[in-house]
């Protein structure tokens, strides 16, 4: 179950990232109310993750998924730079998350 939680922090971690950039350095309300419920929501997810996970896996897992996604969603949605250095790291981060769940018992 703890993986569940984790990837559902990670996933709200997504949504407070692209609130956050859609809030306009906070001067928008409704998408800084988003950022700020995302927030709250996928810290607690993490915190219940990590009860079972080790806080190197979940921390590593929960920020890779944020990040990788809020990369997708900049370029699919906000109109964000494509290059293969760009998606060479987003592969790369990948890569080190497959590992660290391989890696985790």
């Amino acid at each position: 179950m703890a993986w569940i939680y984790l990837l559902f922090a990670g996933l709200l971690e997504i949504v407070w990232a692209v609130s956050m950039k859609q809030s306009d350095g906070f001067s928008k309300l409704t998408p800084t109310v988003v950022t700020i419920l995302g927030m709250i929501a996928s810290f607690w997810l993490l915190a219940v993750a990590m009860r079972t996970l080790p806080l190197g896996t979940a921390y590593t897992i929960w920020t890779g998924i944020g990040a990788v996604g809020a990369f997708v969603i900049g370029i699919m949605f906000l109109g964000e730079q494509v290059s293969a250095m760009r998606i060479g790291a987003a592969v790369l981060i990948v890569s080190g998350l497959v590992l660290m769940k391989l890696s985790s018992s």
